[in-house]
């Protein structure tokens, strides 16, 4: 029984002396009064606790904010690790081999200015380098700088330029990057990659193709073949672009990844075909962990070599001297023949 209720039990079994009945009462409230500080510890300790869970949420919201930092740290993993020794000296080489081969490979696109060179690239997406090169002449003729081809009609660049495919697109970049030479760049072609990324329908590849033949800075030109090559080589086992260009950059010295990009695609284009390589006419054969793709009769294989080393017309319309000297023919005009 509760104090309050004993001090009623005795108020009910009759009147009882003043000084009885207050000291009962007094009794009563501090009896009583146990109660209220019992239910104010409650409410402290609910506080306490919701103030607790209330931190422990504050204290775990920048923990969420800082995730992203892990990922923006990701970005520098695309260098390649170190190549295993063995490697590096297989795909080395297969380069002296290729060079030995093709003493002169070069970029073949006809060009005359740095210019030229970074138009006819673009304009090659999607198409081959000899119907650029049967192209380019008229559209050169008509617009030889930044600043005239910046102010061209698209309609008449379009039927210039639509036996390479994608005219529209393509009349749309080559425009585009005149203007921003014409605007940014005095009409010049920069030498750094970091400048030539920024130019309409310029991504890395076209930029180390200018950067390696016009202005004599290394780089590595990641095309089809180079892709396809790389890959039946084992040098790599990346598909992006990027990764590739990391990770056979790691293989060679900086020196010689332009002339490394020439060999590679010659090889491609001429004997290391995507559909049906020419295994018994390739002189890497011994080398290659893919031999055995393609046809390895010699005499069937040779009826698979193209340009010079099948006696077949290359892909520009003005080769190097080299080039005409180990055999090479030119191409034809667009429209002969």
């Amino acid at each position: 029984m509760t104090a309050v209720a004993e001090a009623s039990a005795e108020a009910s079994e009759g009147p009882a002396p003043r000084g009885s009945a207050a000291a009962a009462g007094a009794a009563a409230a501090k009896k009583a009064t146990p109660a209220k500080k019992t239910s104010t510890k409650k409410a402290v300790t609910k506080k306490a606790v919701t103030r607790k869970a209330t931190s422990a949420k504050k204290a775990a919201a920048p923990a969420k904010k800082s995730a992203p930092a892990k990922k923006s740290s990701a970005k520098p993993l695309q260098k390649a690790p170190p190549p295993a020794p063995a490697l590096v000296r297989r795909a080395r080489r297969i380069n002296r081999e290729l060079a030995e081969v093709y003493p002169y490979a070069h970029p073949e696109l006809d060009f005359e200015n740095p210019f030229q060179l970074i138009v006819a690239t673009v304009l090659s997406a999607q198409t081959t380098d000899l119907r650029v090169n049967q192209t380019t002449p008229a559209l050169f003729a008509k617009y030889p700088t930044p600043e005239d081809l910046a102010e061209a009609n698209p309609e008449e660049v379009e039927e210039i330029l639509r036996p390479t495919g994608f005219f529209r697109a393509k009349t749309k970049s080559v425009i585009g990057l005149s203007r921003a030479l014409r605007d940014d760049f005095g009409g010049e072609v920069p030498g750094r990659l970091e400048d030539l990324v920024k130019l309409p329908g310029v991504g890395r590849k076209t930029a180390f193709v200018v950067l390696g033949n016009a202005f004599g800075r290394p780089g590595i030109t990641v095309d089809t073949h180079f892709q396809r090559l790389v890959r039946r080589w084992q040098w790599t086992e990346e598909t992006d672009a990027d990764k590739i260009e990391a990770a056979v950059g790691a293989l060679f010295p900086k020196s010689e990844w332009t002339m490394l990009s020439h060999h590679v695609i010659f090889h491609g284009r001429r004997i290391c075909h995507a559909r049906k390589p020419a295994c018994g006419a390739c002189p890497i054969a011994p080398l290659c962990p893919a031999y055995g793709e393609g046809e390895t009769d010699p005499e069937k294989a040779k009826k698979l070599l193209k340009y010079e080393k099948g006696g077949f017309p290359g892909q520009r319309l003005k080769p190097p001297q080299a080039y005409l000297d180990a055999g090479g023919i030119p191409a034809p005009p667009l429209g002969a023949g």
